[in-house]
């Protein structure tokens, strides 16, 4: 069956009933791991970057956005570090996130062509292969506050950070990859969808830049929203531990040995 619909896809534009279709399986397989799956048009993208940032595929290239949920760390991580995968010198979220969304990939789409991009990957001009929080818009699956979106801000010329809120998660997600289907061209009824407003006022707007600019460190903007969701109190324990010693506190629950724990060299990341 994928064969037949991969033929038929380089001819013709898909519909978005045909994407779901495609994507469908690949949906159920990540969500059942913790993740979450939005799709969207290249051109959706691009219309709101510099040339400097667009991704170098046709307006109607279909694509999607992938997001970690809280239950990630019980469903995916925590079971890849049991299995022994962890590699030691990289990130081992980065690496749950990269063989979770990669094995995924390649059981559901097989023959298809797939470029897959991940957060913490960089161009050579160190620039992030993929704006995260600008694919996590337009997918309609987060907003994206930022400054520009209060009238007035009342922190002049100050840079301030934007920062997306997920309608039922709040804060509590991140974003871990884009998957853009090179061969696949998505049809005019596949219509972008705003991302749900969840902050609304201009004052909790600026509570929640606030919040993310000045205190991110106590995580209190992740809640300026209604959650469905939060972190488990070892997955909170884990973020919160400085990233040269998330190691060693794996190496206390016992899923890395005093080797590999030496041998951890974590990038920043607050989750």
């Amino acid at each position: 069956m994928n064969s037949v619909i991969i033929t038929r896809r380089r001819e013709m534009a898909i519909s978005s009933e045909s994407v779901e279709g495609l994507i469908g399986t690949f949906r159920e397989s990540l969500k059942a791991q913790g993740f979450e799956i939005y799709p969207f048009k290249v051109g959706w993208y691009n219309a709101v970057l510099s040339p400097a940032h667009h991704l170098h595929y046709p307006a109607d290239t279909l694509a999607v956005v992938v997001l970690s949920s809280p239950s990630m760390f019980e469903r995916s991580f925590l079971p890849f570090l049991r299995s022994q995968c962890c590699e030691g010198l990289r990130d081992p979220i980065d690496q749950c996130s990269a063989h979770t969304v990669s094995s995924a990939v390649s059981l559901c789409f097989p023959s298809q062509s797939v470029d897959v991009s991940y957060d913490y990957e960089m161009l050579p001009n160190r620039r992030p292969k993929f704006l995260a929080q600008t694919a996590a818009h337009v997918s309609g699956a987060a907003y994206y506050y930022q400054k520009s979106d209060v009238h007035s801000p009342p922190w002049a010329d100050k840079k301030m950070f934007g920062v997306c809120m997920h309608p039922k998660l709040g804060g509590w997600f991140a974003i871990r990859a884009l998957l853009v289907f090179k061969d696949v061209r998505a049809g005019a009824d596949l219509q972008q969808k705003d991302p749900p407003d969840c902050v609304r006022s201009q004052e909790e707007r600026i509570e929640l830049l606030e919040r993310f600019n000045f205190r991110w460190q106590d995580w209190s903007y992740r809640d300026m929203v209604p959650t469905e969701e939060r972190y488990s109190d070892q997955q909170r324990e884990y973020f919160r531990t400085p990233p040269g010693q998330r190691g060693e506190l794996l190496r206390h629950w016992g899923f890395l040995t005093d080797t590999d724990s030496e041998k951890q060299s974590s990038t920043n990341k607050q989750g």
